[in-house]
């Protein structure tokens, strides 16, 4: 089954301006998330989505494939529409640009969803919370599943809900989980979702995937171990650029 990687990337950002372009280890950011995504077992292309002139250059400067998409989009997802009605691909996978560090056997994973499962019309992944600070964070996303590990909902508040005591996150298997905002969807129904407008609940807690559920669709959770960072700020950009180095250090030790 043909499976696309499709990295929508825009210049402006409300915390981080231009990240798609900063280089101070030597690559653009984007080109990182890029490598990664091309070391995805799974990936028959990998292309990146983006409506500026500028990341558009530097894609094609360090030998990516990009496309120009137009400037309008309201979000990633509507973006990597526009790509998708023009790829071959049965499945598509959107990883974020600010995502340098994503695990590309997690991206296997992701695809693998949709592959095994022909009833299911997307797939995303999720991970165990581990404390409570996570827990009840209204900027990390949380979701529960049904018993075959289908979505049931998505929030920012914390659910499920602990009626009587304390949320054990020691527990296995782990009933709170994170929300990591990677989608594979299959190509057709990836359109369907940038045709249909945004449902009450995803306008109510601004999140997109509640338009899929508002729609009766299926999304297929899979389980990773750990969340990779991705870059939202400067601080997690010199993060990054810290934990960059340090591994080409070792490396070349």
């Amino acid at each position: 089954m043909r499976v696309a990687i499709v990295i929508p990337a825009r210049y402006a950002s409300t915390r981080l301006a231009g990240k798609p372009l900063l280089r101070e280890t030597g690559k653009y950011l984007i080109q990182h998330v890029y490598e990664r995504a091309c070391e995805a077992r799974c990936a028959s292309d990998v292309i990146v989505a983006t409506d500026d002139e500028r990341i558009f250059d530097a894609v094609h400067e360090f030998g990516g494939r990009v496309v120009m998409t137009r400037a309008d989009h309201p979000s990633g997802t509507d973006r990597i529409a526009e790509v998708a009605a023009h790829l071959p691909a049965a499945v598509i996978v959107n990883l974020q640009g600010d995502e340098p560090q994503f695990d590309p056997a997690a991206l296997d994973l992701l695809a693998g969803l949709l592959v095994d499962d022909s009833r299911s019309d997307m797939a995303t992944l999720a991970v165990p919370i581990a404390n409570r600070e996570t827990y009840l964070n209204p900027n990390v996303v949380k979701l529960v599943c049904d018993a075959s590990g289908k979505a049931l909902y998505f929030s920012r508040s914390p659910i499920p809900m602990v009626r009587d005591g304390e949320p054990d996150f020691s527990a296995r298997p782990a009933q709170f989980l994170q929300h990591l905002g990677v989608y594979a969807y299959r190509r057709e129904y990836l359109l369907k979702i940038a045709s249909t407008p945004a449902h009450p609940l995803e306008q109510t807690e601004k999140l997109e995937q509640l338009r899929v559920l508002g729609m009766g669709g299926t999304i297929r959770v899979g389980l990773v171990v750990t969340a990779h960072r991705g870059v939202d700020t400067p601080a997690d950009y010199t993060e990054f650029v810290r934990a960059y180095r340090d591994s080409e250090t070792r490396r070349a030790a």
